[in-house]
Order: C-alpha cells, then structure tokens, then sequence
C-alpha cells in the first residue's frame, strides 16, 4: 500500500542505505524520456547489466531494451572516467573498465510511450513505469537490496492540484520533497519526489507504479481469522465514474474471494486503473493490479441496480486480476519459479492459470452478488459464442496453445482463427466442464474450486509460500475429488485433445438449457464464409474461413472486392447472395493487380456451413430445475 512516511530535504539520502540504488528523473516528460541513474557495488570486474525481454503474466519477448539508449559509465574514483558500455546481446550491456571493488554509476535513457500495462509511459498527464522496461539489473547480484528515487520535476505539477498528485504503487513510499537541482540534461529546478525500497530486483519488478492527478478510495476486507486486509483503488485519466458504486461492487467482489480461499497471500492490496479511450487490458502483481479501461467501461452516476453491459466487462476484469495473486503469483507453472526473464519458459498449462480464471473471475461477480444468475448467463453464453466462431478449436488443443504462447497468442493474423485456439477462451470452458464432471462424479460434493484451494493450502505450507505445480501435480490433487481413471479421460480428450467440449450435455445435466437463436444467428451471418470491412475502395476482406466458399475460389485475406457480378461491392449486396444459388464473378483487388475470381453455387445444405462462423448461443435455465452448481453456498464451506 503506498503510504507518505515522511518528508526530507535532500532526495539523495534515498540511496545510502540499499546495496543497489536507481534514480528516476521524469524531467524530460514532454519528451516521453525518463533519466536514470543506476549505482552500485562491482563484485566482479567488468560486470554485466541485462534487462528483461518480457514481463511475467504476458507470454510474449516484448524486447523492452529497444526502447534504452546507449549507457554511459564512470567509477567513483577521481582517475575514472566516462566510459560508453559495450553491448554484449540484445539485452545485455558489459562496463570493460570497471574493477572489482569500484563503485559505479551508469547513466542511460529510457524511451517510454506505450500505453499498454506492460512496459512504461510517461506524458505530461501521468508517469507510469514497469521497472522491467526501467531498471537495469546488475548480473549476480540480483538477490541484494534495491531502493530507488522517483523525481517529479515541478514542471510536471503546474498545471495540475499538488494535493491530487499522489504515487499508486504496491511498495510503501516515503515522499521526498524537495531539491533544486541541475544538470546537463535538465534547468535547475524544484524535484519532489517518492523512495522505494525493495528486497531484491525480482521484488522490485513485481511492482509497476505511477504518478498523476488520481481519485482513490480505501476499503477493508476481513479474512476467515477476522484479519483485516487494507484495500486501495486509485483511478486516474479522464472519466466521470461513480465512485460510491465502483466501491460497493469492488468490496463484494474482493470479500467473496477471502470467503472462499481464508485468507490471502498479501497484508495489503492495490489496485490501479487508468481510463481511456478504446485501450483494455490488465496485468497481475503479488500485491496489486496494474488496469487499462475505456472510461464507458466505469459505472456512470446513474448506473442501473444490475451493471450495464460495458461495467459488467470493468468488473470482470478487476475480479480477474485480483484472483491472479493467488492463481499465478502464488501457485503457478513450474517453469515460472525463478524464471529467467532473458528467455522463453515454456509451459502446457498456460490453460490452467489463465482459462480457470477467465471461468471463475465471471462465477465470482454471481457469486458476489453484484451481478444476478440470468447475468452470468449472459457472460459465459459469450464465452462459448466465441468458441464456437473459432473454427480453430479442432486443429490445436488446449494444451498446445498454451505451450505456443510465445509466439501464437499475442500475434494473431488472418489465419489465427483457422489454425488455433485460445487458452483463454477454450480453458474458461474446460473449467467450466471440469467443474461440472466433478460436481456431477462427487455427487454434488467437490467443485473446480476446492481443486484450487488444494493448491493454495500446499502453497501456505512451503517455505516460500510459493509453489510452482505441472500436469502430474494437477492429476494428483485432481484425483483426490474424482476418480483418476475419469481425470485422464477428460484430460486426454479435451485438454491434450481436440475432441469437441461437451458444453451442452453438461450445462443440460445442470438444469442449463443451451439454444441457437435464430434472429441472432441471421444478423450475424458470415456469407460466403469470409469477414468483411467496408472501405472507400470496396471490400476488404480481413479473413477467410478455410473450406469456406471463398476459401475455395480463392479469395484471400487483404483482398479488396470492387464488383460483384458487375455491381459495386458492399455488405448488403453480400448478403443477399448468402446462400448462393448459382455461379457468381468477383472483381478484386490482391495488391496493384486486378483479378476476377469465379464464385461457384453451393447447394442450400453446404451453404449452412458458413452460418457457423458466427454461431451464437444463449442460455436459460429450466424452469423446473435449480442449478445448484450456480449456488454460492459452497464458497463458505
């Protein structure tokens, strides 16, 4: 929780104490850059410096050193002088003239201007920084103390209510004001700023943290011990929310998580969310959140009993990330204790962490209270709509999309839905019919949730309150709730498989009907088997569903359809030749060069196929049955 300690007049007194320091200058703002100062102890001479190439809890090499200028280096003693660092890879830096015993200061600079939770950006609104993209660390001697200094210059305070301007961050913070200070690179100027002290640099990578104009508020949450845990939300950037409701859903939500799992692993929490334009997305912290939304995304003053559709997605989002502290920063993959943050670290059960969560951050809203029963209904209807608009599903299992993380899922093309799944999506609904298989192979008496509880009980119990866990484990403590032989049946189907979910069966055997509708389905037709965006040039094709009738003509994504038997190409006239009855000549565009292309008719029956593509499906409830997998009851058991 960040906390103002103090004040102190030389912001330098920040780095006397830690092993390893960094000073953060945010002068340069308006110019995106951020100044830092990394000192230190050599150990061994010419040491190393290396910067991650992704962020825990985003599977991608991100590459974050692209964005770091050349270093510049000099030893404290008076015959040092500045020297230029040698690159030794992509990520790595060697200072050749530094012995054993010197202390060292490295100056660089830090391009910082995506928007995303991942990396760093800094305006004249906001400073915010993951210190995987800001701080170098220094090679063997990532295990010692690390404290850091973030200068705020009053440039970036004048336009702005000091009083609003406050630090968002999972550390303790002492406030530092203020020094006049200059250099080469700065006018001399008043620096307020905030220290932060953490245990070692993977401590402090797990922190994100910024500075802005922000509205927050303070909630508490009890744990089964009747231990309170301090709960801060801050929200900065341009929005109108109401504060008194995000509050009210934000605490059930949260409380509903301790009722279930006891307790957590963390005194203290915060959450952090920007709100924009169009941008989504989030990224989990062992003690804090770090949230992008669009601002139509918060509850407005007005917002209904029941949350709108758009608030109804914030909330999701907020019970997703929060559930990861104990789903992945507590018990994780294997391969993802003491990961090396300089390589890929490949994992089958990618599924696991994040499609139990995307099942359960959903259950928890009902489960809560803050969304009714028909509501959830609603969500996980979506869910499944977009698993079966993934034609995908039968070409890659679960399994395997997880392991091809790194380099499937954050770089989708044109043939993505054609050739994949993802473990988002197609893992909520594995948990989802595992949670239904051992419900129905316990007799009512064991959920996907005591599956998970098992694990965090293990992870209590170890010495690092953390464990890392593999598919061998998940069949161990899986078993303990259904029979084995029944475990790896389903895991041999539908995990390693591509057997199709067995969704509607299961939801039917929970007293959940499952239907097409068909007025839904028509407005969402896909003719010919291809998505279409309408430009002043004509049609674009954006993707091809293959075995679809375009497919087999040899329509191709990127395509511009001009004409369409000799009429100017657009939607509508699209439409109406779904199902096609008899031949029909596309004029398009492939690049520069102009091609006509020979449509071939499709009996009505094929035709139907391409329906398919965007299937759309609800759910009811039987009136005569209850769904007691739906019942809250078990979370406080």
């Amino acid at each position: 929780m960040t906390k103002t300690i103090q004040d102190n007049d030389d912001l330098s007194q920040t780095a006397s104490v830690a092993a390893i320091s960094y000073c953060l200058n945010f002068a340069r703002f308006n110019e995106h850059l951020i100044d830092v100062t990394l000192t230190f102890t050599a150990s061994v001479d010419s040491p190393r410096l290396w910067l991650p190439v992704w962020i825990p809890g985003s599977y991608l090499l991100r590459e974050f050193a692209r964005n770091i200028t050349a270093l510049h280096y000099k030893g404290s003693d008076e015959s040092s002088k500045v020297g230029r660092a040698q690159k030794v890879d992509k990520h790595t830096w060697a200072l050749p003239a530094v012995k054993a015993g010197q202390i060292v200061s490295v100056d660089y600079e830090v391009y910082c201007y995506d928007l995303s939770v991942r990396t760093a950006y800094v305006d004249q609104q906001r400073l915010y920084g993951n210190f995987t993209s800001l701080a170098l660390a220094v090679e063997g001697q990532e295990q010692l103390p690390v404290q850091v200094s973030l200068l705020v210059p009053a440039a970036f305070l004048s336009d702005k209510c000091e009083n609003n301007v406050v630090l968002a961050c999972g550390l303790d913070a002492t406030y530092l004001k203020s020094l006049n200070q200059e250099d080469d690179n700065k006018n001399s100027s008043t620096q307020h700023g905030y220290g932060l002290q953490a245990d070692s640099y993977h401590q402090l990578i797990d922190y994100p943290f910024e500075i802005a104009e922000q509205q927050f508020f303070d909630f508490i949450i009890q744990d089964s011990d009747n231990q309170t845990l301090s709960h801060r939300f801050y929200l900065s950037g341009k929005h109108s929310a109401n504060m008194g409701r995000l509050q009210q859903d934000i605490t059930q939500i949260c409380q509903t998580y301790l009722n279930w799992l006891g307790d957590a692993p963390f005194s203290n929490y915060t959450f952090m969310t920007f709100a924009s334009g169009q941008d989504y997305g989030g990224l989990e912290h062992i003690n804090s959140t770090s949230l992008i939304t669009p601002r139509r995304d918060l509850p407005s003053i007005d917002e209904p009993e029941l949350p709108s559709t758009d608030y109804k997605r914030f909330l999701g989002l907020c019970s997703h990330e929060y559930f990861h502290a104990w789903w992945v920063k507590t018990v994780s993959p294997d391969v993802m204790i003491d990961v090396d943050l300089r390589r890929e670290a490949y994992t089958p059960l990618l599924w696991v962490f994040e499609g139990f969560t995307s099942y359960i951050d959903d259950f928890m809203l009902q489960a809560s209270g803050v969304i009714d029963q028909d509501g959830y209904l609603t969500l996980l209807a979506e869910q499944i709509s977009r698993y079966y608009q993934t034609h995908g599903r039968s070409q890659q299992s679960v399994a395997e999309s997880s392991f091809d993380a790194w380099i499937k899922l954050y770089r989708s093309d044109e043939n993505t839905g054609n050739a994949g799944i993802s473990y988002y999506n197609k893992g909520a609904l594995v948990a989802l019919c595992l949670d239904l298989t051992l419900f129905e192979k316990s007799a009512g008496k064991h959920r996907l949730f005591d599956v998970v509880r098992s694990f965090y009980s293990q992870a209590k119990q170890s010495g690092t309150q953390r464990i890392g866990i593999s598919s061998a484990d998940m069949g161990e403590v899986i078993s303990q709730f259904m029979p084995r032989a029944d475990w790896e049946d389903f895991e041999q189907r539908y995990v390693n498989g591509v057997e199709e979910l067995p969704i509607e069966a299961l939801l039917n055997a929970h007293g959940t009907i499952i239907y097409k509708d068909a007025k839904d389905n028509a407005d969402k037709k896909v003719p010919w088997g291809m998505r279409c965006t309408e430009t002043p040039a004509g049609l674009k094709v954006n993707r091809v569903q293959r075995g679809s009738i375009a497919a087999r003509a040899g329509i191709s994504a990127h395509d511009i359809i001009i004409a369409i038997d000799r009429i100017k190409a657009d939607n509508k006239h699209l439409a109406t030749l779904s199902p096609l009855l008899q031949d029909t000549t596309c004029h398009l565009f492939r690049r520069d060069e102009l091609m006509t292309i020979t449509i071939k008719a499709e009996p009505t029956a094929q035709a139907e196929v391409d329906i398919t593509d965007a299937y759309k499906v609800n759910l009811r409830r039987k009136e005569s049955e209850f769904e007691q997998w739906l019942n809250p009851d078990f979370i406080e058991s």
